[in-house]
């Protein structure tokens, strides 16, 4: 793209230089580096936590207890210049505990009585919803609307949540003692599905470095609310070719066990990935590319966020339980062997760079 070109974000917002877009993702660049002051190692779960902000989605991250899962959620948080709460998810959780309710108050002045709502947690930018699967699947659907509308139903009126509006969840391994697993329909909701690994031997020494002394580290925020918007609608003028569209809706419906040939697939998969899979690949492909500074989809951008998208929007036989087969491995398996497209985007320098 040319010094000369511009991109306009919406009718109300003002032109883009190519200068201004760069400028925006040295910002990226900044909240990564601030994050990297508290949290050692994990590059690749901040990298895609940042993918799903920038493509307008929510995130769930699982990983055993001790990652730093909920250390890096408000870390993040904390480099962002928006309004952040976090809810600790527990067997007793109440929706009302989330969504709010009706108090009843008292008019001062004519001595009326009337009911009042009073705004939940979720009523916020960053909504942190800790150990989300601790709580029972009546609570978790608390979240659905919001999740996917952006408001809040209550008593016949709806209530808008504030924009950006971000859930990032956090969750230990369901097959751990007082868990309950998300429901299907909550897990379609998240738009990236993120596992958080054990440290290196290297990052589990500077972890202990960092944490039993007395370092202290003060977070600055580097995004704020318009730039992130910005960003967002950048994100959904980056390019992508016909042909990798065409890709994508392959690769989403050969997830599928009904017409797939792919073997994986017919004998471990009970329920493939629907149309909103095909639109998640699309959007975190495009945040994907822009946050490598290029402003049109490659196939590498694809397969970088497969797994983060896939992976909870596969519903696995008891075939695959009992030989061990996971959901990454049928993904591996799909882009493995699903036909690449013809003349595909690999090289960035072919790709719409932005410097």
């Amino acid at each position: 793209m040319s010094s000369t070109e511009s991109l306009q974000v919406s009718t109300q917002a003002p032109a883009l230089t190519e200068q201004d877009i760069l400028q925006l993702l040295a910002k990226l660049t900044s909240v990564t580096e601030e994050l990297g002051r508290v949290i050692v190692g994990q590059r690749d779960v901040v990298q895609q936590l940042l993918v799903a902000m920038l493509a307008g989605g929510h995130c769930l991250l699982e990983g055993a207890p001790g990652l730093a899962k909920t250390l890096m959620v408000s870390s993040l948080a904390k480099t962002l210049e928006l309004d952040y709460k976090r809810i600790q998810f527990t067997p007793d959780l109440m929706p009302s505990d989330i969504i709010g309710t009706e108090i009843l108050e008292t008019d001062h002045d004519s001595g009326e009585r009337f009911f009042k709502f009073k705004q939940g947690p979720v009523f916020t930018n960053i909504l942190l919803a800790d150990e989300i699967n601790r709580t029972p699947p009546k609570t978790q659907a608390a979240l659905l609307e919001a999740m996917q509308e952006r408001t809040i139903s209550y008593a016949g009126s709806i209530y808008p949540l504030p924009k950006p509006f971000f859930v990032l969840a956090t969750q230990n391994p369901v097959e751990q003692s007082g868990t309950y697993a998300l429901p299907e329909a909550q897990l379609d909701r998240f738009l990236m599905f993120v596992r958080v690994g054990y440290p290196s031997a290297a990052e589990e020494v500077e972890i202990l470095k960092r944490t039993t002394g007395t370092q202290s580290v003060t977070l600055k925020e580097v995004l704020h609310t318009q730039d992130i918007l910005t960003l967002q609608g950048l994100v959904r003028q980056v390019d992508i070719s016909a042909v990798l569209l065409e890709y994508i809706s392959v690769l989403t419906r050969n997830t599928r066990p009904d017409g797939s040939d792919n073997t994986q697939v017919a004998d471990f998969v009970r329920w493939g990935a629907g149309p909103r899979a095909g639109q998640a690949l699309v959007l975190c492909a495009k945040a994907n590319a822009l946050l490598n500074e290029r402003f049109a989809v490659t196939l590498t951008d694809i397969h970088k966020v497969a797994h983060g998208v896939l992976r909870h929007r596969i519903l696995l036989n008891f075939q695959a339980e009992a030989q061990n087969v996971d959901t990454d491995t049928v993904i591996d398996h799909l882009l493995k062997h699903t036909p690449l497209p013809k003349s595909p985007l690999t090289s960035s320098t072919s790709a719409g760079n932005l410097s």
